[in-house]
Formats: structure tokens, sequence, C-alpha cells
């Protein structure tokens, strides 16, 4: 062979290796980022059209896909509407999906590489792909009552299994209707996605686990926590005047009740949401004894990645007179009605904090089990012997205190009540926190009312929410 032919040669081996490697490049690595990519219709059309697997509560589904007659094969459906949009989010030809359809979105297409060997056999013997199922924790006579009791009322219902972490129900309000988002008329679905994203209500935010607020003195539990953790007990006595000057400042803190002295047990104290006893609590712990007691109840984490959920927030630093305010759940403490309701629950499973979830099972086609949630402690957030301290605390606050809308006969409940400032134009934010107890299983709710519409000198969460703990809990444990 002579030099030109030779040369000729390597040059098209080259070329050769060159476009081989390319392809690979294309085939291996870019294939998912072109796949997603969002001019690519033929990708996305195919998976919109595909038989996505249920998602169920309690057996019935609350998401499901149905055969239709359209350009894509299968409608997604959501039977309840609005009820579930919390948990199972919603599945969108241009707006993706969130929530449950999200999360698990693999699963449910059918393409998650535990369906591997479903997949083949259906390429083999021609069977119509389908996807696994998804199977939630939520109780949905317990995520129905929890809709009703909220009503109108703009905020959310958080209800779990203390023993488990299990979420049994979680309500948002206002919330939306996911078959408005995934309709087959895209044109339609896209203004119905432009109407819920600019509505000042903001329906589409899930306020039960990705929104934070001020806790106000239902965060009283996590100081109260701090302080029988570092050797203080229920009877130590605390300084509650009816007033006191925040340190360093001219701002003067009060209370909105009769604290029953101006020295008070911390027993007392919480029973009666004494502002200036817990205040003077928070200033004689210090600011890293709260931080660390609040961590130990999730603050700071990322409780629930199944949906998403924002992480509650303790403040990094401050001076005295803000640690006086966030022992009180003011100045810049803020947490979730989820996280709220996983403090409860650590407190009354004995100080374990059970990591929250919202999904028991995914299944095959076949209902084989692809995976299945085992409940998972958290490190744990008090001793046994404290926690059980401050679940009599708690009980006493529904027995005579500032919680007593919370009372159900024949179970123990355990409450504390919050009103919290957000700003002076707006009305406050009224929380109830509480644990029910009977026959041995403990369920943890928290209630959260974005917009308490009474004066702010008045309890808002022992007369708004916590009569709608005591009907969750009712519902739940008898």
């Amino acid at each position: 062979m002579n030099v030109p032919i030779r040369r000729i040669a390597v040059v098209a081996m080259i070329m050769f290796l060159a476009l081989l490697i390319n392809v690979t490049q294309v085939a291996v690595f870019q294939a998912p980022g072109l796949n997603a990519h969002p001019m690519n219709r033929r990708a996305r059309d195919a998976e919109f059209a595909q038989d996505r697997g249920p998602i169920f509560a309690g057996g019935q589904p609350i998401a499901e896909s149905v055969q239709v007659d359209s350009r894509f094969a299968y409608q997604r459906t959501y039977p309840h509407g609005a009820l579930y949009a919390p948990v199972t989010g919603y599945f969108s030809y241009d707006h993706a999906s969130v929530g449950l359809e999200a999360a698990y979105t693999e699963e449910l297409a059918g393409t998650a590489s535990s369906l591997f060997v479903r997949r083949m056999v259906d390429m083999v013997t021609g069977r119509k792909p389908q996807g696994a199922s998804v199977e939630t924790t939520i109780v949905p006579s317990a995520q129905q009552l929890a809709a009703e009791q909220l009503g109108n009322r703009k905020g959310a219902v958080v209800a779990l299994d203390a023993d488990t972490g299990a979420v049994l129900a979680m309500v948002t309000h206002p919330s939306y209707d996911p078959n408005l988002i995934a309709g087959h008329d895209i044109a339609v679905a896209d203004e119905n996605y432009r109407q819920l994203a600019d509505d000042p209500a903001r329906p589409m935010a899930n306020r039960a686990a990705r929104e934070i607020y001020p806790p106000g003195s239902v965060f009283k539990l996590v100081t109260a926590a701090a302080a029988l953790e570092n050797g203080m007990e229920p009877g130590t006595e605390v300084d509650s005047p009816e007033t006191m000057t925040l340190p360093n400042t001219n701002t003067q803190l009060g209370n909105s009740t009769n604290c029953g002295g101006t020295r008070v047990s911390i027993d007392k104290a919480l029973q009666t949401s004494c502002n200036t006893a817990f205040a003077n609590i928070g200033l004689e712990l210090g600011d890293d004894a709260l931080r660390e007691q609040a961590a130990k109840f999730g603050v700071g984490s990322e409780p629930l990645p199944d949906l998403d959920a924002v992480a509650s927030r303790f403040p990094d630093e401050v001076d005295d007179a803000q640690l006086a305010m966030s022992a009180i759940g003011q100045y810049e403490v803020a947490t979730s009605p989820l996280q709220m309701a996983m403090i409860a629950a650590g407190i009354a499973n004995d100080g374990v904090v059970m990591e929250p979830y919202v999904v028991n099972a995914v299944r095959a086609p076949n209902l084989q089990p692809l995976y299945t949630h085992q409940p998972r402690e958290m490190p744990r957030a008090m001793t046994t012997q404290n926690a059980r301290a401050l679940q009599d605390m708690m009980v006493n606050v529904v027995e005579v205190g500032t919680g007593t809308n919370a009372q159900l006969s024949g179970v123990r409940v355990g409450g504390k009540t919050g009103t919290a400032q957000s700003a002076p134009e707006r009305p406050p934010y009224a929380w109830f926190v509480a644990f029910g107890e009977l026959d041995g299983r403990t369920v943890a709710v928290a209630v959260f009312i974005e917009e308490a519409d009474i004066p702010r000198n008045d309890i808002a969460g022992g007369r708004l929410a916590a009569p709608i703990a005591r009907a969750l809990i009712q519902e739940l444990l008898l």
C-alpha cells in the first residue's frame, strides 16, 4: 500500500473512531438531558401517554391513569380533586410534576431499574407496559375530616403516627384541583396553571410541609424540653412578671394571659403560656441550648424528601433580646406544621422522633413489593424521663390551661396553644399542637391557621385550632 492510501486509511479510521466516540457520548451521557429537554416533544409525548401506575390512600386511588381516545392514550386523573393535592401533586405536559408524582415518577411510569425485568417481558410478549403503584400512609377518613374542619380558613393540618412517623393526614387550604393542570388540552392546562400560579391566595403552596411560619407559643415546647434536659424540673420556679424589658433595649415584652403570679413553675408557665417566664428560661439556658434542642427535634433538616419538605429554622446568631423572643417562638424562628407535628410526636414517643414518611410501599403491576418502608428513628431528642414529664405538662395544658378545647373523653390528650405575631398590619397566626394516646397507640397533630380573625390578645390557637386537633384525634383513635 503506497503512502497516500495509508494516509487516507488512517484519516478514515480516525473519523470512524471520532464518530463512534460521539455516538457513545450522545447515547450514554447526553441522552437523559436530551430526553428531558423542553424542546424534545417526542420524548414528552411518549412520557405523557404512558399508563402510569396509581397512587393509593387506604386502598382507594387518589391518582390514576385511564385510557382515553386522544393522541395521548392515557389521561392522568385525580378522583378527589383538591383533597389530596398536597400529597399527590400533579403530572402535567408543560409543567413537569410535583409531590409524589415527581418523587416516584420512574416507578409510576414503569421506567425504574427495579422494573427492568418487567419491561423486558412486556417487550417480548407484546404486553402493554404498566407503571408500579404507590401506597401512601394517608387515612382517607382523617384526610377528609381535616379538610372539613379547616374549612375555608387559610392554613394546614398534619397528623402523624407518633410510633412510626407515618403521615396520617396532610391538608392545606386553599388547595387546587390537579385535574386542571393534567388535562390533554395543553393550551387549557397551561392557562389553568398560569391562573393558579398568579392567584394571590397561593393555592399551589403546600402550607403543611413546604412553608415555614413563626410558631409563637407552640415553640415553648422546645424551650421547655431544653429546660428539662438541662437540669430543670416541671416544678422549677422562674420569674414571670407582667412585663419585662428585653435586655439592652427599651422594648417591653408582656403576657396575653395571667401567668398566676410573678414567679411560677415551668409547668404553670406552660399551662398559661406565660411569655415572660419562657423568655427568662431562654435567657438562663442560652441560645446554644435552645438551638441544640431544636435540632434534636429535626429543626434545620429537610424531614420529608418525598414531598420536598423545607427545613424549619432557629436563628444562627442572636443577642439577648433576640434570644428572649426566640424562646417564645418569635424573632426569626420559623417552622412548618409538619415540623411542629414531629415535635409533638417526639415528646409523645418518650423522646424518640421518628422520621416522617408518606409512602408505605411501591408495588409492581403484579403486586409484588418493590419497596416497603421500615420506620426509622432519628437521634433521641429527650430522655424518656424528661419526655414523660413534658407529656404530663402538655396534658395539664389541656386539662386546666389554655388548651381546654382539646379535651376528649377517654383519651389522654396533651397539647400547646400558640398565637404568633408576624406583622403589625396582619392578623396573628393561630397554632395548636397535640398528641392523643389510647390503648397503646399515639398520634400527633399540628393545626395552623394563617389568618386568625379574632382579637390579638386572645389565645387564637386554643379557640380556633384546638377543636380541629380534637376532632382529628377522635377520628384516628376512637
